[in-house]
């Protein structure tokens, strides 16, 4: 069931998203070469913790950090060690979550390490804007679908494939709701998009194929033919005109 929030549900979830979003700013001052993913996930909750949430990930279905730390070909699900030292040219995909008063804001950025490929960049460029992409289409009377197409066309446009194993979500009071959200598929289908509805929409995007594999700690997701991937994600809540994103600072 897909639940319709309460103007005092959606200002608890912005300030979830700001604090998400807060977090992410301190962690791309930290990423660096010779930094550890356990080190970042380390600042990460710290600073959640700080600005009075929770980690919405750590335990999560038994999920030991608080981010998801996904390392070039790593497409989600990352988990953070002491041994993955990034380097110089290396792209990380860091997905957080926070929880405040009972309620998640949930958001996903891939960042560059040092000077990376003129290859990288694009890759990076072209997910977040399809994110973008999708969003234009997150407004009363469209269908669920219509965001996912949008995706999925600016994607295969620029020569890139969609991960199709995994999709966004509703949000809330659960990190997970209803409705899953593909990032592909044909337009005009699913439900009804409503004032109040609040979703997390996430593109990942991969430099070669689509397919992935998860590997034997069950959690850590790769191409399967061992391409880059990248990963940008927010939260939104459907408004009367359009959208608006939570998992941002200011306002």
């Amino acid at each position: 069931m897909i639940t319709i929030k309460s103007q005092r549900e959606i200002e608890l979830m912005k300030e979830a998203g700001r604090i998400v979003a807060h977090t992410l700013k301190i962690l791309e001052e930290a990423i660096r070469p010779g930094i550890s993913t356990y080190d970042l996930d380390k600042i990460a909750e710290q600073a959640i913790r700080e600005q009075g949430a929770v980690p919405s990930f750590k335990g999560y279905r038994g999920f030991p950090g608080t981010i998801c730390a996904s390392v070039n070909n790593v497409v989600i699900h990352g988990i953070p060690d002491k041994k993955t030292i990034l380097k110089n040219g290396d792209i990380i995909s860091i997905d957080i979550g926070a929880c405040y008063k009972g309620y998640h804001g949930d958001s996903a950025r891939t960042f560059p390490v040092g000077e990376v490929s003129e290859t990288r960049k694009r890759l990076l460029k072209v997910t977040k804007e399809a994110l973008f992409a999708g969003l234009a289409f997150a407004k009363p009377a469209n269908r669920l679908s219509d965001i996912s197409h949008a995706i999925e066309k600016y994607v295969l446009e620029n020569g890139y494939s969609v991960v199709k194993e995994f999709t966004g979500h509703g949000i809330g009071q659960k990190l997970h709701e209803d409705p899953p959200i593909p990032n592909f598929g044909n337009p005009g289908f699913g439900p009804l998009l409503k004032a109040g509805m609040t979703l997390a929409i996430e593109p990942m995007v991969n430099a070669g194929a689509s397919e992935t594999v998860v590997l034997d700690d069950d959690w850590t997701t790769v191409t399967r033919d061992g391409s880059d991937s990248a990963h940008f994600e927010h939260t939104i809540v459907i408004t009367d005109t359009g959208y608006n994103i939570l998992t941002k600072e200011g306002e």
